[in-house]
Formats: structure tokens, C-alpha cells, sequence
């Protein structure tokens, strides 16, 4: 029985021993972790405790405005600002029933285009504190969704762009959109000088209550946000609203696909219009049906021009020497490149013609006749001189430079089409600065649209006038101007005409490629400057397939025509001839 009872307690004994030791070995595990965590974590959660009582917030710069003004006065005129709207956002943890919720929020934000996917997703992030919904809120739906009571969904107020003059200078403007749920100017001046106008966010650093509020008297630390800079534009108000208003009224009525109009000066490269048709409101860019709408027609879609070129390429041939405006050739109504034949517009032979007869009544022929006694390899010299085939450098961005590639395949067939605008493409602007080089004496200038950049009321740069080349000689111009002059007194330009001014134009009736192939579509385009012996402007006046009307003497000019008046009269500018 002794035996029994000695041997119970050595086991009770034996296991007292195992639990003291174990109780020691887990003391000092105890021990090494917290030491490990005072001696090589501590740092780390010392930081991830004042994380919990401190924030860093943004404090978003005020973006740079874009102005424009008028001639006659020193007043901006806002173009795009800045507007308090509001932004609604989640707090998912405080949601209760994220389906009742949705369903009530849908059809209330749906319009400012978030997805359902979205909306369900961000509404469903458990201990979530923060998930964005909407920017720009309006107040009205605001209120209705203030009504609804929901748990979790809160509001703010945030500045936003917007645009005073809605669809006004869309095209050239952009518009400030989201990107990674970041806001960021796209398309235009806004995508352009981004960085610029955005300017440079601050920050606040401090610590904050259980609530997530700045304690004021706590540790702070603010960094002030840097504006961004200010633009003011070339373009003329008055000028702008003027054409623009002609060119939309004049593309409605003939039932054309679009259409574009460009002003610059002659002297500077100063853009003084640039409106094109379709347009998109920059405060509803969403709402555009085809994202193309956002590009600029003016620069970033390249066209065959037609007979508008045939004064590019006899003013290359009067440079060279090779042809003046007596010179002539016998217009037979036809020339024939192996099985290839081309024919004049109106198909006709004129017989005995002169260069200044080929402009008058844009012969093909004529055109093709310039372009042989030039000669092929001069010929593409003196196109890449004007600056076809390469971008202008205007800062808008998504400029393209045209195609000439098809001359550099040497075949004269290429170059014979190419003498009147057929089998290449430009830009309505590198056509316009072209135009402008035979105003202003052969200078061919850079195009720019932004005339100062400021900074509240200091201007910090001005643009400077910049001469990218010189095609052709003052010499030349001055010949080509005269008989531009006539094309306009006897020519398919007549309706361009200013009583009292001499003014200088070209008509272009090109053809639309379709497939390989030349369809039913057509592209019609008025280029011109004026008065000719001290040009004010040279313009561009372009129509997409317009439904009604034939030619663009009967579409275009007499568009031309009129914007050419009211530049003259607006400038105050006495007659140059009786």
C-alpha cells in the first residue's frame, strides 16, 4: 500500500517538474518577445500608433485661368475658371444595408457616370472610410439625396473647373476630366499646360481627436499650395464669336458633316479664330456622343485640300523662276499619265492660258503645267518649305503634320495630283500659316495661340513672334498676292470680295478617299488674306461634305466674304482702293 502511494506522488511530483519547466520556458519566451519589440519593433509601432492620431491631408492648388479678350479694350473675358460643386462620397463601415442603400442613391447619381458595378463595389468595402461616388454634384440632387437619410454617405464641397462660354473655343480649350481618380486637364490648352495651370498642392500635417479632427493647438506643420499660372489667349472675343456663329449657321444650312474656320495674323502667327463645328460643352464632356469630337479638327485631322494647293505650287514655280504670271500653255482640258488621264473640274479646254488665267479659273492642267517646268524634286523642296508634312508646333497638343509620303515614291503621276491638292493630306492650320507666308512676304511664321502667361496681375512671359522659314521671296509673294487678287475680281472667288479692299483667295473643291477610292463625298475650302498690301489677317473657311451646294464658291466664299468685312471694319481699317 506504501509503495502505492510513493509511486502516485513521483508522478504527481515528475508532472510538477514538466509545468514549472514549461511555465519557464514560456516566461522566458515572454521575455525575449518583449524584448524584441521594445529593442526592434518599438520604433515601428510607435509609428503605427501616431498614425492613428495624426493625418496628412492635401491642400489642393487653385488651378490657372484661361482668358481671352478683345482689341479694344484691356478686359479678360473668362474662357475657363474655377466653381465651388459637390462631391459625394461613402463611408462604407457606417453603411448598414449597402443594397437599400444603392437602391436608393442609383437613380438619383447614375447620370454622372458611375457604374453600377462601381457604385455596388465601393458601397460593399467593409471598414472602408472613404470611397468616392460623384464630383460636381449639383445642390438639387443633393438636397434629394440629403432627404433620403442614408447612413455613410457624406458630402463636401470642392472647386471644379468650369467653363463660362460653354461649347465656345471647346476645341481649344480641352476639358479637366478624372484620370485615376485624379483630376488632370485632357485634350487642348488644358492637356497642354497641365502641369502649369495645375500649379502645385500643399499639405497640412497634424494630429487629429478620436473623430478624425485637426487638433488646431496640436503639432502642425502646413506647407501653402502654389496657383497655377494664368493664360491669356490670342484670340479676339468679338472676331471669335462673329465667325464662329457664321461658320455653324452656314454648316446647318447647307447640311454639312462639320466644318472648320482659322484667323491668324499674317505678321505673327497670332491665332485670332479657331472654331470648329461639331463642338462639345467642356462642363459636359461626357455627354459627347464619339470621343473624336474632343480632338481639334484644325490640327489634328489632315485632309486632301484640292485646288486650294494650286497656289502653293505656283507660287514655288514663280520663286523659281520657271513661270510668271504672262506665262502660258495650251490647255487641251486633259493630261495623260500612261492609262491615268486627268481632267479640269469643269471639263473644259480653255486653249491658250496663262498662270494667272489657271488660278482665275483653277485649271488642273495649269496646276500640273507649274508643277513640270518646277520639277518634281524641287517641287517636294518647296512643299516641305511651307511646312506640309510635319506638325506646326502649336501647343494644343494631338497635332498631326499631314502626309506627303506619296512623293517620295517619284512617280509623276503623285506629283501632278499633289500640284492641285489631291493625293496628300494637311491640316487646315498648316494650310492657313502656308497662306499666311505669301501674305506677309514669304515668312513663314509659327503659330501660337497663348499671348502671355501671368500670375494674378503680373505677367511673368510673353510670346515672341517666331519665323520658322522663309518658302519663298518677298518678290514672289508680292506677284502671287496680285494674282490671288484676281481670282477674287474675276475668278471662283468673287463672293469674297470687300468693296473698297483688295483681297486675295483661292477656292477648293476636293474629294473625299473613301476606301482606295474617290466617293460621292466632297470637302470644300475658301483660303485668303487681306488687304494685300498691308495683310490684317489671312483665314480658312472649310465645310465637311456640305448636302447643299455644289462648289465652294457658292458654300464657302461667301462666308469668307463676310468675316473678311467685319475683320476690316472692326479694325478700323481705311479702304486701300476707290
Amino acid at each position: 500500500m506504501r509503495r502505492s502511494v510513493l509511486k502516485v506522488k513521483s508522478v504527481i511530483d515528475s508532472r510538477l517538474q514538466y509545468l514549472a519547466i514549461g511555465l519557464f520556458l514560456f516566461g522566458v519566451i515572454l521575455v525575449f518577445k518583449l524584448a524584441s519589440l521594445q529593442l526592434w519593433s518599438g520604433s515601428d509601432l510607435r509609428q503605427m500608433a501616431l498614425k492613428q492620431y495624426s493625418t496628412v491631408r492635401e491642400l489642393p492648388a487653385e488651378r490657372g485661368k484661361i482668358f481671352y479678350s478683345e482689341r479694344k479694350s484691356s478686359e479678360l473675358y473668362p474662357l475657363a475658371t474655377n466653381r465651388v460643386y459637390n462631391h459625394l462620397f461613402a463611408v462604407p463601415r457606417d453603411i448598414n444595408n449597402a443594397s437599400t442603400t444603392f437602391e436608393k442613391l442609383w437613380p438619383i447619381i447614375s447620370p454622372y457616370g458611375i457604374s453600377e458595378e462601381t457604385l455596388k463595389t465601393r458601397l460593399t468595402k467593409e471598414n472602408d472610410i472613404y470611397e468616392p461616388l460623384v464630383h460636381k454634384l449639383i445642390d438639387k440632387e443633393l438636397a434629394l439625396i440629403a432627404d433620403l437619410k442614408l447612413e455613410g454617405i457624406s458630402s463636401e464641397r470642392e472647386t471644379w473647373r468650369f467653363y463660362p462660354e460653354g461649347t465656345t473655343l471647346a476645341h481649344v480649350l480641352g476639358f479637366v476630366g478624372i484620370n485615376n481618380e485624379k483630376r488632370q486637364g485632357q485634350y487642348g490648352l488644358e492637356g497642354s499646360f497641365e502641369d502649369e495651370l495645375a500649379g502645385k498642392d500643399g499639405r497640412v500635417e497634424g494630429d487629429v481627436d478620436i473623430t478624425g479632427r485637426l487638433i488646431q493647438t496640436g503639432n502642425l506643420k502646413r506647407v501653402e499650395p502654389a496657383s497655377g499660372v494664368d493664360l491669356v489667349l490670342t484670340i479676339d472675343r468679338i472676331i471669335q464669336t462673329y465667325a464662329c456663329q457664321k461658320l455653324t449657321e452656314q454648316a446647318e444650312k447647307l447640311g454639312a458633316d462639320g466644318g472648320d474656320l482659322i484667323v491668324l495674323d499674317p505678321g505673327t502667327g497670332a491665332i485670332i479664330v479657331m472654331c470648329s463645328t461639331p463642338a462639345f460643352d467642356p462642363n459636359d464632356y461626357r455627354k459627347a456622343q464619339d470621343i473624336s469630337v474632343y480632338l481639334n479638327p484644325s490640327m489634328a485631322l489632315a485632309y486632301e485640300p484640292g485646288s486650294v494647293f494650286k497656289a502653293i505650287t505656283m507660287a514655288a514655280a514663280i520663286d523659281s523662276g520657271q513661270v510668271n504670271p504672262e506665262t502660258t500653255y495650251t490647255d487641251t482640258g486633259e493630261v495623260r499619265f500612261g492609262s491615268y488621264t486627268i481632267k479640269n473640274s469643269d471639263d473644259k479646254a480653255h486653249g491658250l492660258t496663262s498662270m494667272v488665267g489657271v488660278l482665275e479659273n483653277s485649271l488642273n492642267t495649269g496646276a500640273i503645267f507649274a508643277e513640270q517646268q518646277l520639277g518634281n524634286d524641287d517641287f517636294l523642296k518647296y512643299v516641305k518649305k511651307f511646312g506640309f508634312g510635319k506638325i506646326t508646333g502649336l501647343d494644343l497638343g494631338h497635332e498631326t503634320g499631314g502626309n506627303i509620303n506619296p512623293l517620295s515614291k517619284g512617280k509623276d503621276l503623285n506629283f501632278a495630283t499633289a500640284s492641285f491638292g489631291q493625293g496628300i493630306t494637311v491640316t487646315p492650320l498648316q494650310m492657313t500659316v502656308a497662306y499666311a507666308a505669301l501674305a506677309n512676304g514669304g515668312k513663314l511664321m509659327k503659330p501660337y495661340i497663348v499671348k502671355e502667361k501671368r500670375r494674378g496681375d503680373s505677367i511673368i512671359e510673353t510670346t515672341k513672334a517666331e519665323v520658322v522659314g522663309e518658302p519663298i521671296s518677298l518678290r514672289a509673294s508680292t506677284i502671287l498676292s496680285g494674282m490671288l487678287v484676281s481670282v477674287v475680281r474675276h475668278g471662283h472667288a468673287k463672293r469674297a470680295a470687300v468693296p473698297g479692299y483688295r483681297i486675295g483667295a483661292k477656292t477648293g473643291t476636293a474629294q473625299v478617299a473613301e476606301g482606295g477610292s474617290y466617293g460621292s463625298k466632297y470637302i470644300h475650302t475658301a483660303v485668303g488674306y487681306g488687304p494685300i498690301d498691308n495683310p490684317a489677317f489671312a483665314m480658312l473657311i472649310k465645310l465637311n461634305d456640305p448636302k447643299a451646294g455644289q462648289f465652294a464658291e457658292s458654300t464657302v466664299v461667301p462666308v469668307f466674304g463676310q468675316v473678311a468685312k467685319f475683320i476690316l471694319q472692326y479694325y478700323e481699317i481705311p479702304p486701300d482702293e476707290e
